[in-house]
């Protein structure tokens, strides 16, 4: 299996949700909600997080509310686990949220 797709420990796990303040493992996905002060800049993050998923080639689960915008990805290929591409992908939204006005 590729590095980006191997099966993470619980204390692996651990110690990468340290690094991503906000972020949790829900229901088998790395998950994270954010707020927004209005609606249009959580839609305009969807796109923006549609196109680092494409560079990726690797998608999440994006739920847009009002002013809300909810994360939550798992690796289907390693059996729906929480692997290194799903951390990937999680800094690569936690880059771009501040920009969006994302809390």
């Amino acid at each position: 299996m590729d590095a980006q797709v191997d099966l993470l420990t619980d204390k692996e796990i651990e110690d990468r949700l340290a690094e991503l303040p906000g972020w949790s493992v829900t229901d088998g996905s790395l998950t994270r909600t954010y707020t927004f002060e209005r609606h249009l800049p959580a839609a305009a993050m969807v796109i923006h997080v549609a196109q680092i998923q494409e560079e990726l080639n690797h998608h999440s689960e994006l739920t847009l509310g009002y002013n809300t915008l909810t994360v939550a990805v798992n690796t289907h290929s390693a059996g729906h686990a929480v692997t290194a591409l799903d951390f990937t992908l999680a800094h690569r939204i936690e880059e771009i949220a501040t920009g969006h006005g994302a809390s």
